[in-house]
């Protein structure tokens, strides 16, 4: 548009330049060439006011326009002024109101800390008198066995018929009037004392098969030969996440190779290696090789980790500056690995392995708690000292295994261990209905043959470099290797008979 007005501009000012020459050549007497200069200098004047009025009129829409945009200027400084003593309004109340509810929080904290001791008090009271209880129960069943019932005579009983016509004819005679209470002499009864429990029987060792024909000594060498010559097996079992079963944790088992070729479990020859003194190499065997299967299984994905048992004999142990040198060098995978500790063990820890603790903790390193015989477990110390993860055995959450000694309802344990960042995990899971009882128990983690038995690692994974194409697990035969899973998985598909098994016991229970 602008063009079309610019052009028509121009032919009219050559129009008026060419008809001024024309009539000054024709009426003046102008020859040709002074009337085409005539002609072009008033084409050249006419040129220069129509320049000289389009800057003007540009200038005037530039004025109007700076003057619209200092006054948006100006209410945007006034807006962003009216915001800021708004926000300075809404920071004091924030304040305020903080302060208030950390005035109204503190009482009520002090009264939660005193309540929390006294249920803590009732608790160990109710445990020593339940305890008193079955010890003088048990001592009086044992003195009925022991002493034999006494045979009261009793007198033959008399029928109503005959002792009414007795009642009448013998005469009635005044009977003595009753002592006082007070002066009815009472002999003394002895109180039974309840005999002393008998001592516990001695512990029997487990018999092992590929132990046979060996004494003490001789599988103690054996375990020192299996370590010295490789003859540890390290296994997997997954530990997936409810009610998903995605694979998140692995933990790392061990198994000994003995000479006719049966594979002995931890449990079995973990007391031997313990007497032998063995336990800090068979650690830090399982460490390198824990350490080799978290590089391996990060490189594949950033959400797995790994459980490695140890014993706290390696936390006091004189090599554990080594120890604390090789976790120093790995600390960059210190996020994916955890170290495991029994209960028995970390109650039974002192000064030395505490600090122990505390190094691989100033590292990165977090910890876990398994083998639970009980519920009494203080999470805020255990989350002081760096403990991330309880297991626990399934059947002692629906105190299945005997009583539970706890200062907290099963229920309960899990939001007790989370409000302390601590994690519960359910282990020793091997049915579908265990399954559903642990959803009401908010439990996020489970671990069982349920959902995937130990599975052994292959040699080629604990040799470093890059992860193999091929299977790292021994192949079985309905699940893949976890490690050669690009990430985190589900366990294996429960059979069709076991989901419908588990439906048919969560509709019962809804």
């Amino acid at each position: 548009m602008v063009r079309i007005s610019a052009i028509f501009i121009s032919a009219c000012m050559v129009l008026i330049a060419g008809s001024i020459g024309f009539v000054v050549y024709l009426r003046f007497g102008f020859t040709g060439a002074e009337s085409a200069l005539v002609a072009l200098g008033v084409l050249t004047a006419l040129a220069v006011y129509n320049a000289i009025a389009a800057r003007k009129r540009d200038r005037i829409e530039t004025s109007n326009q700076l003057a619209n945009l200092a006054r948006g200027s100006d209410d945007l400084a006034r807006q962003l002024a009216e915001f800021g003593r708004r926000l300075s309004t809404v920071e004091v109340r924030v304040e305020t109101t903080v302060d208030r509810a950390l005035a109204t929080a503190q009482p009520l904290a002090a009264e939660i800390e005193e309540l929390s001791a006294l249920v803590k008090q009732l608790a160990d009271s109710v445990a020593a008198q339940e305890v008193t209880v079955s010890n003088a129960m048990l001592a009086a069943e044992r003195r009925a066995m022991q002493t034999p019932a006494m045979q009261m005579p009793t007198a033959p009983a008399v029928h109503q018929q005959h002792v009414a016509p007795l009642a009448a004819a013998s005469p009635v005679t005044p009977q003595p009037a009753p002592m006082p209470a007070a002066t009815v002499p009472i002999a003394p009864i002895a109180p039974a004392v309840a005999a002393p429990p008998p001592p516990p029987p001695p512990p029997v060792e487990r018999k092992v098969l590929a132990f046979a024909g060996l004494d003490r000594d001789g599988i103690i060498a054996a375990i020192r030969r299996a370590i010295d010559g490789g003859g540890i097996d390290l296994y997997l079992q997954p530990v997936v996440t409810l009610p998903q079963r995605k694979v998140r944790y692995y933990e790392a088992l061990s198994r000994l190779k003995a000479d006719n070729g049966d594979l002995v479990p931890a449990e079995d020859f973990l007391d031997y290696a313990e007497a032998g003194s063995l336990m800090p190499s068979l650690d830090h065997l399982s460490v390198q090789r824990c350490v080799q299967v978290v590089r391996r299984l990060l490189l594949k994905s950033r959400d797995v980790g790994v459980f490695c048992n140890i014993s706290s004999a390696t936390l006091t142990d004189a090599g554990f500056a080594k120890f604390l040198e090789f976790m120093e060098a790995n600390r960059a995978i210190a996020p994916a690995l955890v170290f495991e500790f029994t209960q028995s063990a970390v109650r039974a820890m002192g000064p030395i392995e505490h600090e122990s603790l505390a190094a691989l903790a100033e590292r990165g390193y977090r910890f876990s708690i398994d083998n639970l015989t009980d519920l009494r477990v203080d999470a805020r110390e255990l989350n002081e000292r760096g403990f991330r993860f309880v297991k626990a055995p399934a059947g002692l959450l629906f105190n299945r295994v005997g009583l539970v000694s706890t200062d907290i309802h099963p229920a309960d344990f899990s939001d007790l261990l989370g409000r302390f960042g601590i994690d519960l995990i359910a282990d020793h899971i091997e049915n579908e209905s265990t399954v559903v009882d642990l959803l009401d128990y908010d439990v996020r983690f489970g671990q069982g043959v349920l959902f995937s038995p130990p599975r052994p690692v292959r040699a080629e994974a604990l040799q470093g470099g890059e992860p193999a194409k091929e299977t790292t697990f021994a192949p079985p035969r309905d699940t893949p290797s976890p490690i050669d899973r690009a990430q985190p998985t589900s366990a294996p598909a429960a059979p069709v008979g076991n989901l419908a098994q588990l439906a048919r016991a969560f509709s019962r229970r809804v």
